[in-house]
């Protein structure tokens, strides 16, 4: 198996990085990149981060549980398009975390 990195694509006249490990793939998920696994079946799936944000209460589901006006803080996460093109939390897999195929989307 080779380390050497495939920039096989260009988005914008810059290069698109392919054959990632996890730890890669996930500074391009903080960097604000989209990735993906090329082994995923599924078509159109990619994961990337949703900033922390703060945010006042006003609406449920959360004014059923803190009282109205509460400020809340949301915090960095990594959320999934799925193949049916809805947004989801995401944690990987064992798989995931092993794999060297993530490449850029």
């Amino acid at each position: 198996m080779t380390w050497l990195k495939v920039l096989s694509k260009t988005r914008g006249g810059l290069p698109v990085r392919n054959n990632m490990d996890f730890s890669e793939a996930l500074l391009e998920i903080k960097a604000g990149k989209k990735v993906a696994r090329s082994g995923w079946n599924g078509a159109g799936q990619f994961v990337f981060l949703v900033p922390g944000s703060r945010f006042t209460v006003n609406r449920p589901p959360l004014l059923g549980i803190y009282p109205e006006g509460t400020v809340i803080d949301y915090c960095p996460h990594v959320d999934i398009r799925n193949a049916q093109g809805q947004i989801v939390p995401w944690l990987a897999s064992q798989g995931d975390l092993m794999a060297t195929d993530w490449v850029e989307v």
